[in-house]
């Protein structure tokens, strides 16, 4: 099998309002789709955070239950060139980091929390490379 991408990565929140304010608003993701109580989508490059309710995909009938607990961890690419860029806006808009770590490649990643206590990172493109 030959794989492109990870097209959806999903995060399980209980208060769909306080994830668009800070998807939306803080980390300026735009929202794709919204059913109040159940979800909200946001567009992430050429993929798509899901925030799901779980108390409600945990009951799913039309489609496969899921739902998860505890910190969950996404990463977000930025730019080689964006990343103190995005470090400083982040930071201007209250965001604590709680860790930045220096990888062997000479280069950074960060980490914060969302208000759900899911551990976010920021990582420079080629980071993998």
């Amino acid at each position: 099998m030959k794989y492109s991408q990870i097209k959806e990565s999903c995060l399980y929140i209980s208060d769909l309002d306080l994830a668009e304010n800070f998807y939306k608003e803080i980390l300026e993701m735009p929202v794709i789709s919204k059913v109040d109580g159940r979800h909200i989508f946001f567009r992430v490059g050429t993929s798509v955070l899901l925030c799901f309710n779980p108390e409600v995909t945990a009951k799913e009938e039309k489609l496969p239950p899921h739902f998860a607990k505890g910190k969950q961890h996404l990463a977000f690419e930025v730019g080689r060139h964006d990343y103190l860029k995005t470090k400083s806006n982040l930071l201007s808009k209250g965001i604590t980091i709680t860790h930045e770590q220096e990888w062997g490649n000479n280069q950074k990643s960060f980490y914060f929390e969302d208000p759900f206590g899911h551990v976010l990172e920021i990582v420079p493109q080629g980071i993998w490379e």
